[in-house]
């Protein structure tokens, strides 16, 4: 399966981080950034699916933007980060890009995941 998904975690709970909305963005030539999918995590923290049905994944510069700021509010935390930007570069788009986020209050880790 080629395409785009993610897993956030909550690293204070250890817990997936359930109803984070997340939008994936494509940069166009001209640099500017259009809307392709978006979402909410399901109950362990994930969400495999961004591109619209029957989209192929194409080679460029993507983003996913996270809604922090809502889920730390629905934990009844206060975060320092309003909203976390993942820029990634896709050069081979038969491959799946797995971008897990690995989430606390004041700070955030992520990686390609398999």
């Amino acid at each position: 399966m080629s395409g785009i998904s993610t897993h956030v975690l909550n690293l204070v709970t250890g817990l997936p981080a359930r109803g984070v909305a997340v939008t994936l963005e494509g940069q166009t030539a001209l640099r500017m950034w259009r809307h392709i999918g978006e979402g909410r995590t399901d109950q362990d923290g994930r969400l495999d699916q961004f591109l619209p049905a029957g989209t192929r994944l194409q080679a460029g510069t993507y983003r996913l933007t996270f809604d922090v700021e809502a889920y730390f509010r629905s934990q009844q935390t206060a975060g320092f980060h309003p909203e976390i930007a993942i820029t990634f570069t896709v050069r081979d788009p038969t491959q799946h890009h797995h971008i897990p986020l690995l989430l606390g209050p004041f700070g955030y880790t992520t990686y390609r995941g398999s």
